[in-house]
């Protein structure tokens, strides 16, 4: 085979060393930035009653994608059901209590305590009458000594009576001599009150909903088994609830600002991950010996989170690798 003349080869060589520039320049993009590892990190939510009891329904299973407010498990709440009724029902009776009071007396009512004081002076005339009688006959020593004092006994008594109906129609009368009893039911309708809205809140706790949309990650429980008060019975992960995760050396961390938008990519994705970072870790994630040397400082990483844009955040897997590049500001 012909050798190569070295005219043709310095010509070559010419040509190569005026193209490394402009390579340069061409390859001068993004795709020349720092790439960091990192991972899809998930913030699940755990999902408890506050009572203890069966599980009565788990509506949304494993696996099952669910909107805000829609019910995710039901745990049994006969019993709480019940005390509610009863809380209910003392509220009523306090209520009706209050209207009552506050309601003016009745005319038949006051008829009643007016006949009951008529009764009763009428009752005090015929004592009155029997002991003046009996004080005549006493002056002539024709009744005893004890009689005197029985029929003076029965007058005071009746007189005690006239006396008790006058107050007690007095008192039926006078509207605000009731304000202290008016005060003390109110009292009583808000104790009332407040006990049935504590048995409405633990009866609607039973049924347990999805806070945000997402995905129910794992469940614990099976209808039927027996749920302790507080246990979590599922997990769910909301759709804005995924972040990025990646590790930055110790040498680029002042690179690395919150605010700064970020793009991750991972196998499979169709477009790349557009995320700003709003965290870095204040330590380093591996510690070397006390007295760093310029080795043992490149082995130091920080954890560095950013949140991806909205509507790419619901397709994104907890555990995804990704490899993570700055965009800039």
């Amino acid at each position: 085979m012909a050798s190569t003349s070295p005219c043709l080869m310095m010509n070559f060589l010419r040509r190569f060393i005026i193209c490394i520039p402009v390579c340069l320049l061409a390859g001068c993009h993004n795709d020349d930035a720092p790439v960091y590892q990192g991972y899809v990190e998930g913030e699940f939510i755990y999902l408890a009653a506050p009572q203890a009891g069966y599980l009565k329904t788990l509506d949304s299973p494993r696996g099952a994608r669910v909107s805000e407010g829609q019910p995710v498990f039901a745990v049994e709440a006969d019993p709480e059901i019940d005390a509610l009724m009863e809380a209910e029902a003392r509220a009523d009776s306090a209520r009706g209590k209050v209207e009552n009071l506050k309601e003016p007396r009745r005319q038949t009512e006051i008829a009643t305590l007016e006949a009951n004081l008529r009764a009763a002076q009428a009752n005090l005339r015929l004592a009155k009458l029997r002991l003046e009688r009996q004080q005549s006959l006493a002056r002539e020593n024709f009744v005893s000594p004890a009689a005197i004092d029985e029929a003076v006994s029965n007058h005071d008594q009746a007189l005690a009576q006239v006396e008790a109906a006058k107050q007690q129609l007095s008192a039926y009368r006078d509207t605000l001599g009731r304000e202290p009893e008016v005060r003390s039911a109110e009292a009583e309708l808000q104790a009332a009150q407040a006990q049935t809205a504590q048995r409405r809140w633990t009866v609607e706790r039973k049924t347990v909903s999805a806070p945000a949309a997402g995905e129910i990650a794992d469940t614990w429980y099976r209808p039927g088994e027996w749920v302790p008060a507080g246990s979590p019975v599922a997990s769910l992960l909301p759709d804005d609830r995924r972040r990025l995760r990646f590790y930055v050396p110790e040498t680029e961390l002042a690179r690395i600002q919150p605010g700064q938008a970020v793009e991750a990519h991972c196998d499979g994705c169709d477009a790349p991950i557009r995320a700003v970072i709003d965290f870095i870790a204040p330590q380093a994630e591996y510690t070397p010996p006390v007295i760093y040397s310029q080795g043992s400082r490149e082995k130091l990483v920080f954890r560095v989170e950013a949140a991806p844009a909205r509507e790419q955040a619901a397709a994104l897997r907890p555990g995804l690798p990704l490899d993570v590049r700055l965009t800039g500001k």
